[in-house]
């Protein structure tokens, strides 16, 4: 066998392993668009840790739910410990801390009101945009108020329960102070997503909002409007009588 024919052959051997390859890579980008899908520009206001992606009719977002600011709720070695500094003089610490969770989140891709409008469960109902869950307007069964549980709230307005998941109940002030108060906070389990409490300059009350805890308008994010809850000062804080669409759902 002459030199010049192992050239040709090998040479011939190579491009069929480059075009070989180059085809997975290929068929492997292809699956990951597929399973990535188009993700909605507005769910880039989410913290750059959390993972999101499409997946057919829903939007999957996978968050640790450890939250992005300082709380007493961190263990005293944590670089994210920061003691209670808030201004309620009732404040009283849990026993829980804050444990790293597997969330996921899928909610509707495009959200619709529901036919049956079904309550907020106890546990995760939505994620803010930096991961972290929230939690409606009960303290536990038997729908009991906030009213004590509100003294462990730390100066962020969040605490952890008994397994460790860190939550809000009302307004996450670290949010509305970075983002502002007309911000977007995030999403509930039904696709619609949650603002801040003020609305063109206006301090948004409960007698703005229907039962749900939310109206129709246009937002920053919807210049043609969408349904919309708004975090208000008082009881049910961020949502009413249940999810005004279909719920997705949420694992950990």
């Amino acid at each position: 066998m002459n030199n010049q024919y192992v050239y040709q052959l090998t040479s011939a051997l190579a491009f069929i392993f480059l075009f070989l390859v180059a085809c997975d890579s290929n068929s492997a980008n292809e699956e990951e668009e597929i399973i990535s899908g188009n993700v909605p520009a507005v769910f880039d206001k989410f913290n750059d840790d959390i993972q999101i992606f499409v997946d057919g009719n829903m939007v999957v977002i996978q968050s640790n739910g450890v939250p992005d600011h300082g709380s007493p709720y961190f263990g005293t070695t944590d670089t994210l410990y920061e003691a209670y500094n808030g201004d309620n003089t009732n404040f009283q610490l849990n026993p829980n801390r804050i444990i790293e969770q597997s969330y996921q989140f899928r909610i509707p891709l495009d959200p619709q009101a529901a036919s049956v409008n079904e309550a907020t469960p106890l546990g995760p109902i939505g994620v803010t945009v930096n991961g972290v869950p929230i939690y409606n307007q009960y303290a536990g069964p038997n729908n009991r108020p906030l009213t004590f549980e509100i003294d462990s709230f730390d100066q962020y307005n969040g605490h952890p329960q008994q397994t460790g998941q860190y939550h809000y109940h009302v307004e996450p002030v670290y949010l509305t102070d970075i983002y502002g108060p007309d911000a977007l906070i995030g999403f509930l389990l039904d696709g619609f997503p949650v603002y801040g409490p003020e609305e063109n300059g206006e301090r948004v009350t409960n007698d703005d909002l229907d039962e749900f805890h939310g109206h129709f308008g246009a937002t920053p994010d919807y210049p043609d409007g969408i349904y919309h809850y708004h975090i208000t000062d008082a009881d049910p804080y961020i949502n009413g009588a249940g999810f005004y669409g279909s719920a997705g759902t949420v694992s950990f």
